[in-house]
């Protein structure tokens, strides 16, 4: 089947990309991998690259495009190459929406050119230790000062991908108590400075997998956040939380299917080259039996993927469509990593094959973004069920 989602802008942008991990990121991703992060001065070669100011209009420094296949052409590249670009997906896929979606033409003027550089790093932190999913439970709050010139930040988070190197992150905290009738009513977005007093980072977390990816916990003592930096209006931040759900929905399932599709070309590489009882193992039929299967899931998946990715552009992805790419592009590649892996045998579990860091980078797709349970909790009440 011919596929028809990308045209030459994005085989061009392909090549490119393919050139830079190679000559920028493979020759130095095991010293990434030792250290748990990327450096941050890699994040200035990406804003050189193009990579941040692709969805970023022309008057801030961007390319002023709208649409997500450049991104997915960036999740197929890094994958194919067994490589992250440390936590710059958070620094796009999630803190970008909320820019262009709340930011005042003011804020745009301030925040937009230094983040198309790299020069400004942005993450995101919504969730806190001991309330996970639950949003609405959160603690962490901001009281507007007496004079009305800004507010007290308080409070802690946790799992805040990209926390180490952020220069702003979006901080979701309480500005009102919850209503009995909603408990969700009452939390507000700030963009905090990083470098403000009170703001610190905690422990840079050991992760499973995603090595490269530098994630932490974060601390708030009576942080002073101008009033220039609320995003949107106050109390309205878990319906704007809601809002971007379903694109980050799609960034997971479609970089679970450009894993799954790494994983093939990986398996398919090594059982060429591997030898046993005197011939390749490529020769058996149970692997040539594996193999098709994880082809013929990929590719279904790849359907599933351009399909959402295409809706997406459209601005017709529907929350419980959204939940479907991801629950089922996760759960596809989770069976043919899992396969892929076994293939290799006992060098499938070390770390210097890309394989294994697959293996575990993987796991965490069907967790964040909401659970594979949750996904089916939406689809399901889409059902009417």
């Amino acid at each position: 089947m011919r596929r028809t989602v990308f045209n030459e802008d994005h085989e061009a942008f392909r090549e490119t990309l393919r050139a830079f991990i190679e000559a920028e990121v493979v020759p130095v991703y095991d010293e990434w991998f030792a250290a748990g992060q990327a450096p941050r001065d890699f994040y200035y070669k990406l804003g050189e690259l193009g990579i941040f100011g692709i969805n970023v209009p022309e008057e801030f420094g961007g390319a002023g495009l709208d649409s997500h296949k450049f991104e997915a052409v960036l999740y197929e590249e890094t994958a194919r190459a067994g490589v992250q670009f440390g936590g710059s997906g958070v620094h796009v896929l999630l803190a970008l929406p909320y820019i262009k979606m709340l930011a005042t033409d003011e804020q745009k003027k301030r925040y937009l050119p230094k983040f198309v550089t790299g020069e400004e790093m942005w993450a995101i932190a919504m969730t806190e230790p001991g309330t996970g999913s639950d949003l609405a439970g959160m603690k962490s709050t901001a009281k507007l000062s007496e004079d009305g010139t800004h507010y007290v930040l308080n409070g802690a988070k946790t799992f805040i991908t990209g926390g180490v190197h952020a220069d702003r992150v979006i901080v979701c905290a309480r500005t009102a108590a919850p209503t009995a009738e909603d408990r969700r009513h009452g939390i507000s977005l700030f963009a905090v400075d990083t470098k403000s007093e009170g703001y610190s980072v905690g422990r840079k977390l050991d992760k499973l997998g995603l090595k490269t990816s530098d994630t932490a916990e974060l601390a708030f003592v009576d942080v002073k956040v101008p009033v220039e930096d609320l995003l949107g209006e106050e109390n309205k931040g878990f319906y704007y939380l809601g809002h971007n759900l379903a694109s980050e929905r799609w960034g997971i399932a479609f970089g679970a299917y450009a894993q799954a599709k790494a994983a093939v070309r990986f398996a398919k590489q090594y059982v060429q080259e591997r030898t046993v009882f005197g011939k390749p193992v490529a020769h058996f039929q149970n692997t040539k039996f594996e193999l098709a299967a994880c082809q013929a899931e990929v590719d279904a998946a790849e359907a599933v993927a351009d399909r959402a990715t295409e809706a997406l552009d459209a601005g017709e992805l529907t929350p419980a469509e959204a939940a479907s790419a991801k629950l089922f592009c996760t759960e596809v590649a989770h069976r043919v990593i899992d396969r892929c892996l076994q293939l290799h045998g006992g060098y499938g579990y070390m770390n210097e094959y890309p394989i294994a860091r697959l293996y575990a980078d993987n796991r965490v797709n069907r967790i964040y973004g909401g659970t594979s349970e949750i996904m089916k909790t939406i689809i399901a009440k889409d059902m009417g069920l």
